[in-house]
């Protein structure tokens, strides 16, 4: 399982739905203020209780660059996957020094390595403002209108209360329009690495295992949150669990799930199936492929692209098996029937009866992203310009243009709210490769050229009479933009200064800016907001029908999640609920110890020896999908018994409906973890400092 930024960004913008209420057992993503107490009492007799809820809630953190994570420690201790610390780890890492690879210890707090750009979230409070939304979009109002009006609403929102309160504040959409929750989070931007195992333990079994179950991983990382410059104190954590989980035990998920669509109309989900998806999975093939023939080139260049080529693959994996399950019959057979009896439940309803036209407004809205798809993809989503310094350039740009205007009116990214964010990200001291840059931008260059035809006006001045080599060698060679001074010289001297700029990137950046521009404006009014509106009243019809006791879909927002700690049957076996650090040198050994089921030699040659009936990782039940990963399972005292890395194979189907037959969420196991600190790693301090939190 992967960060959410990256699939986030090849699944190009999909909405959200609501969730159907024929819900299997432990289905839900869970808001935290409607918890499925009534549920869980009838089904587990267990009633959280408002500060258990509280503490859950606070103790959980979001990675702004992908992922999950939470507070283990009352000293700012934070515990991720090492595939969501990988991004950090990366940026730290120099030919001398591959953090990802090799892995890091603190002995000390003063060894401890200050991140470039992550930042932490952590979510003190919600406000529910759909009123407020829902008043500023007129009933009268032209589409276009209407987008304005409600992107104006809720960058004033966002800005009002962080004028107010000082946190991050985000308006998020739920129910894909039911409703509108303002979230404010506590922000951690001063993040300092702590630990991390090597990637040989860490993704152990790589691509061949991943997805798949037994697992035997290791997939941790920690780090330390600090304000004003000394180590953080914090009031909420989860105390660690001495025995951690047990089989057919109740557990809790807490984390950032990323999207889901498990109620898009059959129209949207078949135009996922037959446009979107094959689309993005040929970009995906495309850049695994580039990125593959580069790292083979040299160690210094497998190095430099492993964290993103890892997070590729990933993405290919996971999204091969979520269009088999858009390809599946049965599935696409059960939403027709759901959407059928939905819509003639509002027929009935003379109440209700106008809001049937909703799916036919989808339909209308789908056809129009069909018809723009492909200039949307490579323009304003930028497949053409798969480039770092092209990103920032863009940014400066727009950054220029946006900030002139009223914050009410700017685009969604430039708003005052998320000016700082935006800047820690943009002015980030993370190391740009010009060999690695001109590879990626000269092939997405050429993907332009394939997809948009060579005589395409834009395709013309952007290679400027060069192919696409010689155009991205030019570009990359050219700009200044590595230098985060230069960045910050333009972005403080503004409109003025991209004008005049010579740098190539940012002329770039100018020249596709307004055919970008033009068709995110007729996505946003065509398309974003036409199926807003649609999808709201799907949404409403169904809470008078049904009523809101339910979950909205996943948001990348905070989320309850819950289930059993059970196996399952596969292929006429019981696959068992947990494996054991013994199973991973048996495993190792049946694949010869060669890669990728090479156990580094910390584990082979431990200074102390390991329990090998120790349990090491484990599955469960709970509803899971991209942006758990790092997410804490928790047991119904609040304790910290695992950590979500992955979903198995049968698992992928969950963007679109939830089964627990067979699909399961894997966590490497609490008790793994500490006997891999103290007898692998001599980590002891970092042990002591997790165990010292179970006098909560």
């Amino acid at each position: 399982m992967k960060p959410i930024h990256l699939i986030a960004a090849l699944m190009l913008g999909i909405p959200m739905m609501l969730i159907p209420t024929d819900a299997f057992a432990d289905e839900g993503m869970w808001l935290f203020t409607n918890p499925p107490k009534k549920w869980l009492k009838e089904h587990y007799d267990f009633e959280p209780s408002e500060a258990w809820l509280k503490n859950l809630q606070r103790s959980a953190v979001r990675f702004n660059s992908g992922g999950s994570g939470a507070f283990v420690s009352p000293e700012g201790l934070v515990i991720t996957n090492h595939h969501v610390g990988a991004d950090a780890l990366q940026k730290l890492s120099s030919p001398d020094r591959d953090l990802v690879a090799k892995g890091f210890h603190a002995k000390t707090r003063d060894e401890e390595i200050k991140c470039v750009d992550l930042e932490l979230n952590v979510l003190m409070s919600t406000e529910d403002v759909t009123a407020r939304v829902n008043a500023a979009v007129k009933k009268d109002m032209s589409q276009a209108d209407a987008e304005k009006a409600r992107r104006a609403v809720t960058n004033t929102i966002e800005k009002e209360s962080l004028d107010k309160t000082k946190l991050r504040s985000d308006v998020i959409t739920l129910y894909h329009g039911g409703e509108y929750h303002l979230y404010r989070y506590k922000k951690y931007t001063d993040v300092r690495l702590v630990f991390a195992p090597e990637q040989d333990i860490a993704f152990f079994g790589g691509d061949p295992d991943n997805f798949e179950y037994p697992r035997y991983d290791l997939d941790i990382c920690f780090f330390h949150v600090y304000e004003d410059g000394k180590p953080a104190k914090v009031e909420h954590y989860l105390p660690w669990s001495k025995s951690g989980a047990s089989e057919n035990e109740l557990v809790f998920v807490v984390g950032n799930p990323g999207h889901t669509d498990r109620l898009d109309t059959v129209r949207h989900l078949e135009f996922l199936r037959d446009r979107n998806y094959p689309s993005s999975l040929r970009t995906i093939f495309r850049r695994e492929v580039l990125l593959t023939a580069y790292s083979q080139r040299s160690l210094e260049n497998a190095r430099r692209a492993k964290d993103e080529l890892f997070g590729i693959q990933n993405t290919r994996k996971a999204r091969l098996a979520a269009l088999a399950g858009l390809q599946d019959p049965a599935i696409m057979d059960r939403k027709s029937k759901d959407e059928k009896t939905l819509r003639d439940s509002l027929l009935k309803d003379s109440t209700l009866k106008g809001d049937a036209k909703a799916w036919d407004d989808v339909s209308t809205a789908i056809d129009e992203w069909n018809r723009i798809y492909t200039d949307w993809a490579l323009l304003e989503n930028g497949t053409a310009f798969n480039s770092e310094l092209f990103s920032i350039a863009r940014q400066l740009v727009r950054i220029a243009d946006e900030d002139a205007k009223d914050n009410a009116d700017r685009l969604r990214e430039y708003r005052e709210s998320n000016r700082e964010s935006l800047e820690q990200q943009l002015f980030s001291e993370a190391p740009v490769y010009d060999d690695l840059e001109v590879a990626k931008l000269a092939d997405s260059l050429s993907m332009f050229m394939e997809q948009a035809g060579a005589d395409n006006q834009w395709v013309r001045k952007t290679l400027r009479g060069h192919s696409p080599q010689a155009r991205a060698d030019e570009l990359v060679r050219g700009t200044k933009l590595k230098d985060v001074a230069y960045r910050k010289e333009i972005a403080k001297a503004g409109r003025s200064a991209i004008e005049k700029s010579d740098d190539p990137m940012i002329q770039l950046a100018l020249l596709v800016d307004p055919p970008s521009r033009e068709v995110r404006k007729t996505y946003e009014e065509k398309v974003d907001e036409p199926l807003k509106q649609a999808y709201a009243k799907i949404a409403n019809a169904r809470f008078a029908i049904e009523g809101t006791s339910t979950y909205p879909d996943a948001t990348f927002s905070l989320r309850l999640a819950f289930g059993q700690v059970k196996g399952y049957m596969q292929d006429g076996k019981k696959i068992p609920p947990w494996t054991t650090i013994g199973g991973a040198f048996k495993h190792s050994d049946l694949h010869g110890a060669k890669p990728p089921f090479v156990l580094p030699d910390s584990w082979l040659q431990p200074p102390k020896p390991l329990d090998q009936n120790t349990p090491f990782n484990f599955v469960c039940t709970a509803d899971i999908i991209g942006g758990n990963s790092g997410s804490p399972v928790i047991n119904k005292a609040g304790q910290y018994v695992g950590i979500i890395f992955d979903g198995n194979i049968q698992s992928l189907v969950l963007n679109f409906t939830y089964t627990d037959a067979q699909a399961r969420a894997v966590s490497v196991h609490s008790s793994a973890i500490l006997e891999a600190l103290r007898n692998v790693y001599g980590a002891v301090e970092l042990a002591d400092e997790i165990e010292r939190g179970r006098a909560k």
